[in-house]
């Protein structure tokens, strides 16, 4: 910040040496080549990139493939601002929250121009295999539309378990990661998005005539936390804070579990996603979050990520201890 150089004007498609950094880091996390000068693009923040792919290539009556539950941005800010139609892939508890693609209308899938993924996932907390991956491509290459993978959980992971990246399956897609999870940088507002460099292009289009990027001396912080990686493995500023936020999730999980609401343990992100309690289910989230907050506890509601996600609520594990402890005690009186 002191030298002012790094307080001028910056590219919209991020500094040359950002984009180098993020192509090392693909590399080593993911051992994905990619050219920084066509394949790698910086956003401020990931969810402008999720807005703005579909700014450059979503057009009036397109289909859109979103997951539902899902993060709002896909369905409003992606879709319905580029007056596009959204289509609902349900992502539901028996199916480990993970879309059937062989129960879409072949129709709609012939219409379809982008399909969004999110794994790990926002708001459920469910993980995707590399064989999911592989089938969601084959679907984008039979129906030829493309994806949008939405990762910036992809380090947010417990235990032995490791994110992959949809560019280790395909390249002809892009994937869109971002320092706010990564490096407790949300205020910060810096991502990526990687990957097939017509769409790169397409992104770098739209963006050059709506904003003058990330300033530079974000973008330099950044670089040199992508350069902590030395493997797949979370260098150590990544791997404490993850190890904070998975004790966190064991004391949710167990209190939660030891007054009697069955929940499960998430093996990614810091949301805890969990059906609401049998005496509640025939009035909604909405009146079981009312009551909640009622009592002191504030939590977000499913139906706020789409009609699938009624019936169960979103916990995030962004509180300290004693704050979580605290929260259980207040479930307790009404559950």
């Amino acid at each position: 910040m002191k030298i002012p150089k790094n307080h001028n004007y910056p590219a919209s498609m991020g500094e040359e040496d950002f984009r180098e950094a993020v192509a090392r880091w693909y590399k080593v996390r993911f051992n994905v080549d990619l050219d920084p000068k066509d394949e790698i693009s910086n956003v401020i923040g990931g969810k402008e990139g999720v807005a703005n792919i579909a700014r450059a290539f979503i057009n009036p009556g397109d289909i859109v493939l979103c997951p539902n539950p899902g993060y709002p941005v896909y369905e409003n800010g992606a879709t319905k601002l580029c007056d596009a139609e959204p289509f609902s892939m349900p992502l539901l508890r028996e199916n480990q929250f993970l879309p059937e693609l062989d129960t879409i209308d072949k129709k709609v899938l012939k219409k379809a121009k982008l399909m969004y993924l999110n794994y790990p996932n926002n708001p459920t907390g469910a993980i995707a295999s590399k064989e999911f991956l592989k089938k969601a491509v084959d679907y984008a290459e039979d129906y030829n539309f493309f994806i949008v993978h939405d990762n910036p959980y992809s380090e947010f992971t417990f235990g032995d378990y490791i994110a992959p990246s949809i560019l280790q399956i395909d390249q002809n897609h892009v994937e869109i990661n971002s320092a706010s999870k990564m490096f407790n940088m949300t205020g910060f507002r810096c991502g990526w998005v990687a990957g097939n460099r017509d769409l790169i292009k397409g992104l770098r289009n739209i963006k050059s005539q709506i904003d003058s990027g990330c300033p530079k001396f974000i973008q330099r912080a950044v670089s040199k936390g992508l350069d902590e990686y030395l493997s797949n493995k979370k260098p150590d500023i990544v791997q404490k804070t993850v190890d904070i936020y998975e004790k966190r999730r064991d004391i949710l999980i167990k209190g939660l579990n030891d007054i009697g609401w069955k929940t499960d343990k998430p093996k990614a992100t810091f949301y805890v996603w969990t059906q609401i309690p049998e005496k509640y289910r025939d009035f909604g989230c909405m009146e079981f979050v009312k009551k909640l907050i009622n009592n002191g506890v504030v939590i977000t509601p499913g139906i706020g990520f789409g009609q699938y996600g009624e019936g169960f609520v979103r916990f995030a594990l962004t509180q300290p201890e004693d704050r979580i402890y605290e929260a259980i005690e207040r479930i307790n009186l009404i559950i």
